[in-house]
């Protein structure tokens, strides 16, 4: 006769049995692809109108002008006292306001005559990244930033050619224009 086992005993064996199947599922799924939920971005209801937090968009940077050249070059617009950096393609790379002198260049095509790491400019501010284009009213021309990131003061009747850029576009500028770079000067 066969002996009967307690009921701790089978009850024992059932839950070691099944907590083996557990664990081995368990690494399975470990090693198996794992789902992903969908991110679904919400859309503003028509309810959110003007009490929605928008973020403001900047504005889009004015297009290069029109009969400004071709190819590699500095474009000056006098009337938007801004420049833009043109790569060989014709595509404008990057775009910045200025502040003029006050004397300025006619409209034209100029191109870089002389680079000049820093100096004191005809108005007694230090600056960097000079680069000289042409000479008007014998005043001479050129692009260039203050060392110390300032706009420049008022004139006081002085005749300065200096184009003034933010510091971080006379960078930019000075690394664009070498010798002979072209400068196109338009209204």
């Amino acid at each position: 006769m066969a002996a009967r086992l307690p009921s701790w005993a089978w009850v024992s064996g059932l839950t070691a049995g099944a907590t083996a199947v557990v664990v081995a599922l368990a690494v399975q799924a470990e090693h198996g692809p794992h789902p992903t939920a969908a991110t679904v971005k919400p859309r503003p209801s028509a309810s959110a109108g003007a009490h929605a937090s928008a973020t403001p968009k900047a504005p889009a940077a004015p297009a290069l002008p029109d009969r400004s050249g071709t190819g590699r070059r500095i474009v000056y617009s006098l009337a938007g006292k801004r420049v833009w950096l043109v790569d060989a393609t014709g595509k404008a790379t990057r775009t910045f306001t200025v502040w003029p002198g006050t004397v300025n260049p006619g409209p034209g095509r100029y191109a870089i005559i002389k680079r000049t790491p820093a100096t004191t400019g005809s108005d007694g501010v230090a600056v960097e990244h000079i680069l000289y284009f042409t000479v008007a009213s014998g005043v001479n021309i050129g692009f260039s930033n203050a060392i110390d990131g300032s706009s420049p003061p008022p004139a006081n009747g002085k005749q300065i050619g200096g184009i003034r850029l933010h510091k971080e576009d006379g960078a930019a500028l000075w690394a664009f224009g070498d010798l002979n770079t072209r400068v196109t000067v338009v209204k």
